[in-house]
């Protein structure tokens, strides 16, 4: 039973007050009574605020579900549809011209394109390796992955032909980026008379190596011949260190199971590690104990002699929770649980604060600005509720006005369609927007989940609506003056150990004019860099044009005169099935918000909470027009448990689904199937908290 004290009428878990008066207001210096008084009051002005909105989501989701029911058999009309859109509020007008005036950005979010990790901030571990991942071997990336032909073939000893290979390739990065003004890096002798073919790509010198830049980005080029690496090599080059997540999002949502105080403290503790500059853990590997901390700064010397230094840790966001769920962990004065956003937005901000103040070990914001990216607002209406939120946060703790920035999530389908608006209302706080299939798919389908049977997830990824959704996002945010000041970001590449393929395909994203795209791991971030050094994104974005129209984005991915075999349903339904239930044995049975999860053909791919949405609510929709049945969904559900069963079976930890079928795992994924009409927004989140508390409750 969770501990509660009361603070100016509220009650909250003893051990989130004790944390947050001792290791946070404390070293503030604020007063906690006039703290405690100040949350209260924002409470009572944002808490209502925030139920309204989530009452006008289901008013709108009703009206929608009518018109369609209303509608069946008949041919969609998108002249009615939209204008039927624009009479019950779900579409807003453009608002005027206008440019966004965020101000105090920091270079890496605001003129500086590359990679960005997600990671979650529940693991220390996973945490401090993604924001360290500021700087990586790019002979290492090579060396592990099929970026380079092939995995290595021999994991437990060292291949000299793949090593020379990963040298060769080396050079040719380097040939490429940085050019010199005669031969090439594979003639290279020594890091003595190097020179370049644009002498302002030199930056100066490290204490092993030489440093350049182009396209904004930094790489180190090692010199160690007292290095195996570096022995062997004739010029002796050990490494080429590649600057790569410029920026990290710690992230309170989709990757997390965090569902009750216990969670919240262990997610505000490690962002307070973060921020403090003391995070650290330790771990067993190759039969030692290991301690990991924050990687301290790089210092070079220009050529004029002055000492300068890069940052050595990536720039971090962190990553609110939307306004649909509660805690438990703070009762409202009428008993019921605090909307979980705005805990993360003051808890956060708060912590934050002591990187504003000077208080951390090495500072995240050097513009004294605190980052928090705000996933899952539906609507203008929404981001004006958060706008008015963060400037109430900052009146609470003291800052100035705009102090708190914005990532915004264009990953609901209200949003998309009213993005300028979107961004008008956050406009001189705004840093950052995203497009990411998963969620925004599974929106399209829950909200037009009544018109009719959806196209097979594989199709929907060529649909008009997609095309129109991914173009407009960079359109739009380029219109209104994001270049140069905020991020316009890309979605994950899911498949960790598939890099080959991801160095083939991911260029695409900064060719569609994205200064920044999610990557799964340190060592993907270090090799996706590679693609910032090969396209100057500020200059695609120069030729981009004009947003699209709303009729395509309005389109509806409906599998009008398909007629899909048995084969083609079963395999459909086998594919949502299994990646359900592969992912809710972990977040419900272990806790674990995000992980590599082995999809149906056995690639791992890195999975969360969007992956259930999009597939329950696929699931749900195929139900509803009678695509498939109760007993097919049935069946697919035990024969996709035995497979999950066999994919795990080296886990200690995990708990069979087959024979286990009333335990809280397979009855999660029953219900987000069967009641995924019934589920606000399609959202997963309501079903697995209340079967993850359930099953930590025993």
């Amino acid at each position: 039973m969770t501990d509660m004290t009361t603070r100016a009428g509220i009650a909250i878990d003893s051990r989130l007050a004790t944390f947050l008066e001792t290791e946070v207001l404390g070293p503030l210096g604020r007063d906690t009574g006039a703290f405690w008084q100040g949350f209260a009051a924002l409470l009572a002005t944002f808490a209502p605020r925030n139920a309204a909105l989530l009452a006008k989501r289901e008013a709108l989701q009703a009206q929608i579900d009518a018109w369609h029911t209303d509608r069946a058999g008949q041919p969609h009309d998108p002249a009615a549809y939209r204008a039927f859109l624009t009479e019950i509020g779900y579409l807003v007008p453009e608002p005027g011209a206008f440019q966004i005036g965020t101000q105090n950005v920091d270079p890496e979010i605001a003129t500086m394109a590359g990679p960005q990790l997600v990671v979650p901030i529940l693991n220390a571990r996973f945490l401090l390796n993604a924001a360290n991942a500021r700087w990586g071997s790019l002979y290492d990336a090579f060396y592990g992955t099929d970026a380079l032909d092939a995995p290595p073939a021999n994991p437990g000893g060292y291949d000299a032909a793949r090593g020379a290979a990963v040298i060769a390739r080396g050079r040719q990065f380097l040939d490429s980026a940085f050019p010199l003004a005669s031969g090439s890096w594979a003639d290279v002798t020594g890091r003595d008379g190097i020179t370049l073919a644009d002498p302002a790509q030199y930056i100066g010198e490290t204490e092993k190596g030489l440093l350049f830049r182009n396209n904004g980005l930094h790489i180190e080029v090692v010199f160690d011949s007292g290095t195996p690496v570096g022995a062997t090599d004739k010029a002796g080059i050990a490494d080429i260190i590649v600057e790569s997540a410029l920026t990290t999002i710690a992230d309170c949502e989709d990757s997390v199971a965090a569902v009750d105080a216990e969670d919240k403290l262990l997610a505000y503790t490690n962002w307070l590690g973060i921020i403090r500059g003391d995070l650290s853990e330790s771990f067993e590997k190759g039969g030692k104990t290991l301690t990991r901390t924050l990687a301290g700064d790089k210092t070079f010397t220009a050529a004029d002699g002055t000492t300068h230094t890069l940052s050595g840790r990536s720039l971090m966001f962190v990553r609110n929770v939307g306004h649909l769920m509660t805690n438990p962990a703070i009762r409202l004065p009428d008993g019921g649980e605090i909307p979980e956003g705005i805990m993360d937005a003051v808890f956060t901000s708060a912590i934050s604060t002591l990187d504003v103040e000077g208080h951390g070990t090495f500072g995240n914001s050097r513009c004294g600005s605190i980052y928090i990216v705000k996933p899952k607002m539906h609507g203008p209406e929404e981001c004006a509720f958060t706008n008015d939120l963060f400037d109430a946060v900052e009146d609470l703790l003291g800052l100035p006005r705009h102090t708190i920035k914005v990532g915004v999530m264009d990953e609901e389908r209200r949003t998309s369609a009213n993005l300028a608006a979107c961004i008008h209302a956050v406009r001189d706080r705004i840093v950052f927007i995203n497009t990411g299939f998963l969620d925004r798919t599974g929106d399209e389908i829950h909200t037009s989940m009544r018109a009719g049977p959806m196209l097979r997830k594989g199709a929907m990824k060529g649909s008009d609506w997609l095309k129109a959704y991914e173009a407009r996002n960079v359109a739009i945010g380029l219109r209104h003056g994001l270049s140069g000041k905020a991020q316009i970001g890309k979605g994950m590449w899911a498949a960790p150990d598939l890099m080959g393929q991801m160095m083939v395909e991911k260029i695409a994203h900064l060719r569609a004019g994205a200064n920044t795209a999610w990557v799964p791991s340190p060592t993907a971030a270090t090799l996706h860099a590679l693609h910032y050094h090969a396209e100057d994104v500020f200059a695609v974005q120069k030729t981009l044009p004009e947003p699209m129209g709303l009729d395509a984005l309005l389109s509806i991915p409906l599998a009008d005169g398909v007629n899909w075999s048995e084969a083609e349903i079963r395999e459909e339904l086998d594919n949502n099935c299994q990646g359900l239930l592969g992912y809710v044995v972990r977040w419900v049975d272990q806790g674990v918000g995000c992980s590599k999860v082995p999809d149906i053909n056995d690639v791992g791919l890195m999975e969360d909470r969007a992956t259930l949405r999009i597939s329950s609510q696929h699931i749900a929709n195929w139900l509803l027009h009678g695509v498939v049945s109760e007993a097919q969904v049935m069946d697919s559900l035990a024969r996709m448990a035995a497979k999950v069963d066999a994919q795990n079976a080296g886990d200690p930890l995990y708990e069979p689904l087959t024979g286990n079928e009333s335990g809280a795992a397979f009855s999660a994924a029953k219900e987000l199937i069967f009641k995924g009409l019934e589920q606000p927004s399609g959202y997963t989140e309501p079903l697995l908290h209340a079967w993850r508390l359930r099953k930590k409750a025993g």
